[in-house]
């Protein structure tokens, strides 16, 4: 067994796979690209993967009609499920994602930068929480 990718359900899948694809520097599957302006979208109303641009698959994105968005880390009401941890070699990188991750469509959910292990906690454009932190 091995594992293959992290799947996270959205209700819109194309604008997810994007603000990972900007973020990350992702590719998507062949045929999964984005249709041309205008054109219809099936996949991306449906199931979306994003790899490595060598091929390795990271990210998929399922629709789901309703997302409950998790209240953590500011209370446990509706827990976190998953978060994905993405590392910066830097205190000055932290700062510098900081600004791209909001323009991306983030939301900072708390700040941990007075650490030993300096962090940012955001929330994707679904709700999703993920770190951002110096490792």
């Amino acid at each position: 067994m091995r594992l293959r990718q992290t799947v996270l359900d959205t209700t819109d899948p194309r604008a997810l796979a994007e603000f990972y694809r900007e973020l990350l520097g992702l590719a998507y599957r062949p045929g999964d690209e984005p249709p041309a302006p205008g054109a219809d979208d099936p996949l991306g109303r449906d199931w979306l993967v994003l790899r490595e641009p060598g091929g390795v698959p990271r990210l998929a994105f399922q629709y789901v009609s309703e997302l409950p968005r998790p209240t953590w880390p500011v209370s446990h009401e509706i827990p976190q499920q998953l978060h994905l941890d993405i590392a910066v070699d830097t205190a000055a990188e932290l700062d510098a994602q900081h600004p791209r991750v909001l323009a991306l469509g983030g939301t900072l959910l708390l700040e941990r930068l007075d650490d030993d292990e300096p962090l940012r906690v955001y929330a994707d454009p679904s709700g999703h929480p993920f770190c951002v932190f110096v490792g």
